[in-house]
């Protein structure tokens, strides 16, 4: 189990089932322009995230949107329209996760600032 919170407490959250498929670093310009850098992220089944506090929803997309603490500003989770499943970012998790990012996700919108050389796919 993970736990996790926006920067100023107001929304905490549990993800207590497995995750899903591979933990990612996005670098599409949404995911840039939201949290400043790269978002990094897991995905667990919608189910398995408990939250506590109110979480707004952006409309990033036709196909997804993403949920933020209105108060302090926090990218917390993405979630497509269509699937049963939540991102929820890796850096708002309380204490060590002991995740290892799979893959670099969205790398042909990259900041020019900076080099991906981790050795990680990249897509």
């Amino acid at each position: 189990m993970f736990k996790g919170s926006c920067l100023c407490g107001d929304v905490t959250f549990e993800v207590d089932g497995p995750l899903r498929g591979k933990s990612s670093a996005c670098h599409c310009t949404q995911c840039r322009k939201q949290s400043g850098h790269h978002w990094a992220s897991a995905n667990v089944a919608s189910d398995g995230l408990h939250v506590t506090g109110e979480v707004t929803w952006y409309e990033a997309s036709s196909v997804a949107k993403r949920g933020f603490c209105a108060r302090c500003g926090s990218f917390l989770f993405w979630t497509a329209h269509d699937e049963d499943q939540i991102s929820f970012s890796l850096g708002c998790i309380d204490g060590p996760t002991g995740i290892k990012l799979d893959r670099h996700i969205f790398t042909a919108d990259k900041g020019d600032y900076y080099d991906i050389s981790d050795g990680l796919p990249q897509s």
